[in-house]
C-alpha cells in the first residue's frame, strides 16, 4: 500500500492562515474518506489546538498519488478572518507539499540525534499497544524533541521521528530567511504568486469549482 506524508504550512502567514492549516488538514481528511483513503494527522503529544503554523498528514491508499497530486502547491481560502472582524482581507494562502525524506537537506547528522523507546501508550487509535514501540527523537545540539508513536514498529516510528525534526528545522530556516527561494519549503510570500491548485471559500470550506 502506497503511503505518502503531506506538510500543510501556513509559511511566514499571520494567525489567520493558521487557522487555515488546520481547517484543511481536516478537509482533506474528509475528502480522503470519499475516496477511500487512509488520512490522519500526525502530532506530537498533548497538541492540540485551533491554529497550527504546519501541519504533517499521513496517508495511504491506493489511489493517494492522484489525490496528494492534486492538492500538492498554493491552497487558498477564501473568508472573513476569523480573529479580526473588521480586517478587509479576504484571501488567505497555505502550501501543501510532499515530504521527501531522501531528497530533504537536512540540517542535522544522524549522530547528533539520541533515540529513545517509550511504551505505546496514550493518543493514538488503534496503533496504539502495550510494547515499546514509540520513540522520542532528541537533536542533541538544540534540544529539539519530538515524539511518534502513530506507527507499529519502533523502526517506522524513528523514521516518522526523522520527518518531524526535517520539518521542524526547515521551517525555522523557512523562518528565519524569508527573503532566501526555497522550493517545497517556501512560504506564504511566494504561495501569493502561484496559482492556486485548490480554492475553498467560507467557513465550511466548500470547494471552489
Amino acid at each position: 500500500m502506497n503511503e505518502i506524508f503531506m506538510h500543510i504550512s501556513a509559511g511566514s502567514g499571520p494567525k489567520e492562515c493558521q487557522w487555515v492549516v488546520a481547517k484543511l488538514a481536516h478537509v482533506f481528511i474528509k475528502e480522503a474518506r470519499q475516496e477511500k483513503i487512509n488520512c490522519e494527522i500526525v502530532l506530537d503529544d498533548n497538541e492540540v489546538s485551533k491554529t497550527y503554523p504546519s501541519l504533517l498528514l499521513k496517508m495511504s491508499g491506493k489511489h493517494v498519488r492522484t489525490f496528494v497530486r492534486a492538492r500538492t502547491g498554493s491552497i487558498q481560502w477564501i473568508g472573513q478572518s476569523p480573529f479580526r472582524k473588521n480586517h478587509k482581507r479576504k484571501n488567505w494562502f497555505v502550501g501543501a507539499s510532499v515530504v521527501n525524506l531522501k531528497e530533504t537537506n537536512i540540517d542535522f547528522k544522524e549522530s547528533d540525534i539520541r533515540y529513545q523507546a517509550m511504551k505505546a501508550s496514550g493518543p493514538g487509535g488503534q496503533h496504539v499497544n502495550a510494547t515499546h514501540s514509540a520513540v522520542r527523537a532528541t537533536h542533541t545540539p538544540t534540544g529539539i524533541s519530538v515524539v511518534a508513536r502513530e506507527e507499529r514498529s519502533q523502526h517506522a516510528n524513528k523514521r516518522l521521528c526523522q520527518i518531524k525534526l526535517a520539518i521542524i528545522f526547515k521551517d525555522k530556516q523557512s523562518a528565519s530567511h524569508d527573503k532566501i527561494k526555497q522550493n517545497q519549503w517556501q512560504q506564504n510570500h511566494n504561495l501569493e504568486r502561484g496559482n492556486a491548485v485548490r480554492i475553498y471559500e467560507g467557513p465550511k470550506f466548500k470547494l471552489k469549482s
